[in-house]
């Protein structure tokens, strides 16, 4: 198990759990706001869409291509 922060609480996921997916399990499943103020979500799965977004350790990421790491501090646009 790996323990991770989402949006400054922690978070345990399986190892090889992707941002993604942790995400959607533990999390509103939502990974920004648009600019017109709609939550929006991980739609393609593999990184084309792009939107999944996030913010870890301070670098813009694909949720959806990247696996949790420990201590990984993983912010959301809100």
């Amino acid at each position: 198990m790996i323990e991770l922060s989402l949006d400054g609480r922690a978070l345990i996921v399986a190892a090889g759990t992707t941002v993604a997916a942790a995400l959607a399990r533990c999390g509103d499943g939502c990974s920004r706001t648009s600019v017109n103020g709609m939550r929006r979500a991980p739609f393609c799965g593999m990184g084309i869409c792009q939107e999944c977004r996030v913010t870890i350790d301070g670098r813009r990421r694909l949720a959806c291509q990247t696996l949790c790491q420990p201590g990984m501090q993983v912010e959301t646009q809100a």
